[in-house]
């Protein structure tokens, strides 16, 4: 049966299609395809099958899925069995809940070379943390965390940044035993900070060298090496965020929240009052500082 209220689908079943028209130079054909699989999901555009209740022989017609894993209706279940199987591997010790962010400078080279820089922000935050915590001054330990990209800042604005779930310790370098670290406290976020901060820039200058980035528009001067390297250089100096915490609902807390976002979400980004005053009442909606989330 279909859930009350408004939906993602209705939205661009109302709006699509003149969105695509006005948008026509902006969207890519992926998007595209993606918004008309919402669309057409569970619609008797994609067809039906019938459904029938072994004990009673009641039968139904049910309309197919459209199975995007962008749309919100198909991937409810999936992200459930996500959420049941990372709730699973949770081990008996404080959790930290740890965010990599990138300046706004980067997040511009990220917008126009996603696959790349996403690439990079999963590898570099990877090596940051398992460097620091395997060095002895701070945990001397190796650890394992789960990590989940959000590229979206809760005010709606592209604000590419990795939400890690760590557990407060690691194996010891022979693996016999638990290394524990102290009680409320991972490691320390300028040491994270400062490490990220080298071995990311590292990474996209060898991109950039390796050719592997491509920059338009406002952007476009960034492909000669000497206005590349004038725009990284303030980068390389200034204090990239990093968030350390252990959460007040431990880390189940931090599972369900990324959970609503795995693997995509829309609800949160297209329900807002100004997209809704066309096509229902308005709903509440707040934002606030996102910088470290």
């Amino acid at each position: 049966m279909r859930a009350t209220g408004l939906e993602v689908a209705d939205i661009f079943r109302q709006v699509g299609p003149a969105y695509r028209q006005d948008h026509a130079d902006a969207l890519s054909g992926g998007q595209r395809r993606v918004m008309r699989d919402i669309e057409r999901c569970r619609t008797a555009a994609l067809g039906g099958h019938v459904e029938q209740c072994d004990a009673c022989g009641h039968q139904r017609i049910s309309f197919n899925s459209c199975r995007s894993r962008h749309c919100p209706k198909c991937q409810s279940l999936v992200r459930a069995q996500w959420l049941e199987d990372r709730q699973a591997e949770l081990l008996p010790v404080e959790y930290f809940h740890v965010v990599f962010t990138v300046p706004q400078e980067i997040a511009a080279i990220a917008y126009q070379n996603k696959a790349v820089v996403y690439d990079i922000l999963f590898h570099a935050t990877a090596e940051t943390l398992r460097t620091i915590a395997a060095d002895p001054r701070h945990l001397g330990a190796e650890i394992g965390f789960i990590s989940i990209l959000h590229t979206w800042g809760q005010n709606l604005l592209h604000h590419p940044h990795l939400h890690c779930v760590v557990p407060g310790g690691g194996l010891a370098p022979d693996g016999q035993r638990w290394i524990a670290c102290r009680p409320g406290f991972f490691l320390p976020v300028r040491v994270l900070s400062r490490l990220f901060r080298r071995v990311f820039l590292t990474q996209l200058r060898q991109a950039f060298d390796e050719g592997e980035l491509r920059f338009f528009n406002n952007l476009a001067a960034l492909q000669d090496p000497d206005a590349f390297a004038r725009y990284l250089a303030p980068i390389a100096h200034a204090e990239w965020i990093v968030y350390a915490k252990a959460p007040f609902g431990g880390p189940q807390q931090v599972l369900d929240y990324l959970g609503r976002y795995t693997p995509v979400n829309f609800d949160r980004r297209l329900t807002t009052p100004q997209n809704l005053l066309s096509i229902a009442s308005a709903v509440p909606y707040t934002t606030r500082n996102w910088a470290y989330h």
